[in-house]
């Protein structure tokens, strides 16, 4: 099992404006070929301009292989084409993690 950690940071005052567009227009497409992400959740203190998903994949074949589904999908491309006009966005962070050793036991 491997978890794609990411980390999205919006422009002071956007955050909610990202999150509806991203709502309906991103997350029909992703939960249809990513399915359920792990959590998908906003930063209550600290970087309150931030917020985190994590998905789970079999491994990195499975990831590459919806990922590349994801990119080709028309719904999810009009999304990012969206998003990208809006400009809410400020940087983004992704980590590839999988479980402590003592988990897969």
């Amino acid at each position: 099992m491997i978890y794609d950690h990411r980390t999205y940071v919006c422009r002071p005052g956007t955050i909610k404006k990202h999150l509806a567009l991203y709502a309906e227009h991103g997350y029909a497409a992703q939960l249809r070929i990513l399915g359920t992400p792990i959590i998908f959740a906003q930063t209550e203190t600290g970087d309150v301009n931030s917020f985190v998903h994590i998905w789970a994949y079999r491994d990195a074949a499975d990831r590459e292989a919806r990922r590349a589904q994801l990119a080709a999908d028309p719904a999810w491309q009009a999304y990012l084409a969206k998003s990208a006009e809006a400009g809410y966005l400020a940087s983004q962070t992704n980590k590839l993690m999988v479980p402590a050793p003592f988990l897969t036991d």
